[in-house]
């Protein structure tokens, strides 16, 4: 059976710390270091992972990375005195894991955007690297494509339900106020 080209992506990424590409990630992650920790890329690094999440090369989708501190989330040691155990310094473990942490900041950093999906693409001593697949659903472009079709119905459905509820509400009003010219 003849493999495509994602497949053989994917298997380089799969090894990706005894291959060629942990030397390029590494000279990458120095780069993203200094970069603010939220930053919107031209296109994905890893295009395999990101075909899989639904990402097209097309306006209205875009690719966010974000970095997130690895580690046990442990609190800032207090400056003022207590006794140890009041500190609440120690025992607090996330709830969440670290790449869902990404995509809700993706999320509040582009409010009119949906997450599709997101996925691993490197880490270093302080911080993970997550990319971030977001996608405007009232975008033109998007609200045309058959394959977003389950996305942009929820918000028409949204929309058209506002819009009923609105009707109901002005046809309510208008008979009180006929009622209201009858009874004076």
């Amino acid at each position: 059976m003849v493999k495509g080209m994602y497949h053989y992506i994917g298997m380089l990424w799969k090894k990706a710390r005894k291959s060629f590409i942990w030397e390029i990630i590494k000279k990458r992650m120095i780069e993203w270091r200094k970069q603010p920790s939220i930053v919107r890329i031209p296109k994905p690094t890893r295009l395999d992972k990101a075909r899989k999440y639904g990402y097209k090369a097309k306006q209205g989708i875009i690719v966010v990375r974000v970095r997130v501190r690895r580690g046990p989330m442990n609190k800032p040691r207090p400056d003022s005195g207590r006794r140890p155990k009041r500190m609440g310094v120690y025992g607090h473990t996330t709830k969440k894991s670290l790449q869902l942490i990404a995509e809700e900041r993706a999320a509040r950093k582009y409010p009119n955007m949906e997450v599709l999906g997101s996925y691993w693409v490197g880490e270093d001593g302080m911080y993970k690297y997550f990319e971030v697949i977001l996608v405007d659903p009232y975008h033109p472009a998007i609200k045309n494509d058959p394959d977003f079709a389950w996305l942009v119905g929820r918000y028409q459905y949204k929309v058209t339900k506002l819009l009923q509820q609105q009707k109901r509400v002005i046809e309510e009003l208008k008979k009180k106020y006929e009622q209201l010219i009858k009874s004076s």
